[in-house]
């Protein structure tokens, strides 16, 4: 029978280098897309996927290649290998932030059936004890960490597992010795509480490891997502005002909600289960930048529509970070947002506009955020990537799916222009809309309607065109979108020769000056054939003696003129 299975990816960053152990996986699919970013993103010039598969009577791997990419190694070339010592070598070495992690990757399965993190792991000895008595997935977990391990440092593959199984039972009886001797406190007994046990281990050589050890235990009968993060911040609230022993249970906390927030099923769980990737995005940035949030509602109040809000545990976390407390927590869920938005997955799926919507508010928000928890360029190369994904022609085809005619169209893909950022996707988008507005259905369907709604045509066109020149895009892209929309215009006004109508009609020559210098201005007509005959013949009707009589008779008639002469370039 056939045991556990995971996919290594391998890289060779040059053609001369010799394959490198990357990362170990338990996804197949996680693994190729990977694979295919880094060749794509030119990290590396070739890169491999294996399929290793564990022989639980031989305790060896069985390797398969999934995948190979990239160019062929050049074999003339000397590859020099670096010999270097482990990572971990002291059981203190497997609580660095670093060590856990990779602790949270090789057990992802065996954490996530127990509903617990790497650092509970670490501090408990019940956990200790049951993974320790699962034989065949800890030896699995250790070949996980032991074959990259080899691949980059050069150490033989089995001292590196001789010296992790010593490392990993020197630490669990650390653990469980702890246990016996009844060294981590029960904060649920009467009379104990974890101030009081704070300010007893200050100064105590191993403070973190038992206060460590007291708040997870506190978390030992505690399931769920919410009612975890609810526990931690009751134990926050009765921790020490101030000072180091204050800090002692912060820190504890903090480590604990930095790896129950980096779990996509806890944080689901925790903001909302219903919310889509999107609404959980706006969710974590309101909890960690609630100030900001608040500010960017009061301005832009329909901003609201999009962010969920937080209440209960997340809600009193979201104080506490407002406060500036869990600074580092507020970093990793904040470089957590930008990590989702460089992925492939949809923000609102099945939600085109709606995916726009969220994606400008995350915009602003993160935005607002920079300085303080992320860097400008961070927030701008996050949109970048997701607004690539904006300009494919499968999200492109959804999102213009429901509009009922190319007007519609037109404006949708003006919207797309200004939301995606970064010169290659504005050029992209910029294609998209080019081809809607010279399409001979968006020239048919603007000259087929009723001559006696050719200025409602006109004036949509202007404010289409005016949404154009507002996008952002290349001076080239813009002048020939904007160019065609100006054409079509020409043709509308032609069909229904509505300037000559307007030169000729019985009205005043002031109102008539007026209608005709709000086409020529680009107010209810766009620049372009229909703004040139609109000028001329504005100009026609100020060189006519009633139009003078009329203006000298009225020289307050002239004022409301004036900024439309401007515009129409008749006046400096």
């Amino acid at each position: 029978m056939a045991g556990p299975v995971h996919y290594e990816i391998y890289i060779r960053k040059t053609p001369a280098d010799s394959w490198s152990l990357l990362q170990a996986t338990e996804n197949r699919k996680q693994a190729v897309e990977t694979a295919e970013d880094l060749l794509a993103d030119k990290r590396a010039a070739a890169v491999r996927v294996t399929k290793e598969t564990l022989d639980p009577e031989s305790m060896e791997f069985q390797s398969v290649t999934v995948l190979t990419l990239g160019a062929p190694r050049n074999r003339n070339a000397s590859c020099v290998r670096t010999i270097s010592r482990p990572t971990c070598m002291t059981p203190q070495d497997l609580y660095a932030p670093h060590a856990r992690e990779v602790i949270g990757r090789v057990l992802e399965d065996w954490l996530k059936r127990r509903q617990v993190t790497p650092f509970e792991l670490l501090h408990r000895p019940d956990l200790t004890e049951v993974l320790e008595a699962s034989g065949v997935e800890l030896q699995h977990a250790v070949q996980k960490v032991a074959v990259p391990e080899s691949q980059a440092t050069g150490l033989p593959v089995h001292d590196l597992i001789r010296h992790y199984q010593k490392l990993i039972q020197a630490t669990t009886e650390r653990i469980i010795d702890a246990g016996r001797k009844k060294l981590f406190a029960d904060l649920d007994e009467p009379g104990t509480s974890v101030a009081d046990l704070a300010i007893k281990l200050e100064g105590h050589a191993d403070r973190g490891f038992l206060m460590g050890g007291a708040v997870c235990g506190a978390l030992k009968d505690v399931t769920g997502g919410r009612a975890r993060l609810e526990r931690m911040m009751d134990l926050v609230d009765a921790a020490p005002a101030e000072g180091a022993p204050r800090a002692m249970v912060l820190v504890a906390v903090e480590q604990i909600l930095c790896e129950l927030f980096a779990a996509p099923p806890r944080r689901a769980e925790i903001l909302g289960p219903s919310l889509d990737l999107g609404g959980n995005l706006a969710a974590i940035v309101r909890m960690v930048a609630p100030n900001e949030m608040e500010m960017l509602i009061r301005m832009e109040p329909r901003l609201a529509a999009h962010v969920p809000p937080v209440d209960g545990p997340a809600e009193r976390l979201g104080r506490r970070l407002a406060a500036g407390e869990f600074r580092l927590l507020a970093a990793a869920m904040a470089r957590e947002v930008i990590r989702e938005l460089k992925g492939s997955r949809r923000l609102r799926p099945g939600d085109a506009p709606g995916e726009i919507d969220i994606l400008r508010t995350l915009a602003m928000a993160l935005t607002a955020t920079t300085g303080r928890l992320l860097s400008l360029e961070e927030v701008q190369d996050a949109f970048v990537q997701r607004s690539k994904a904006l300009v494919t022609a499968d999200f492109v085809g959804t999102y213009a799916a429901s509009c009922k005619s190319a007007v519609d169209e037109a404006a949708a893909l003006v919207r797309l222009c200004e939301n995606v950022t970064g010169a290659a996707n504005k050029r992209a988008a910029g294609r998209w809309l080019s081809a809607c507005v010279g399409a001979l259905r968006f020239e048919t369907e603007q000259r087929g309607g009723p001559p006696n709604l050719a200025a409602q045509r006109l004036a949509a066109l202007a404010v289409l065109q005016k949404g154009v020149r507002a996008a952002a895009l290349g001076e080239k892209d813009e002048a020939e979108i904007s160019g065609r929309i100006g054409a079509v215009a020409g043709l509308v006004e032609a069909d229904a020769r509505l300037v000559a109508q307007v030169a000729k009609s019985p009205l005043p020559p002031v109102r008539r000056l007026s209608v005709l210098l709000k086409l020529a201005s680009g107010e209810t007509a766009p620049f372009g054939p229909v703004a040139e005959r609109a000028r001329a013949e504005a100009i026609r009707i100020f060189k006519t003696p009633d139009a003078r009589a009329a203006l000298s008779a009225e020289p307050e008639a002239l004022a409301p003129l004036r900024p439309l002469m401007k515009a129409a370039g008749l006046a400096a």
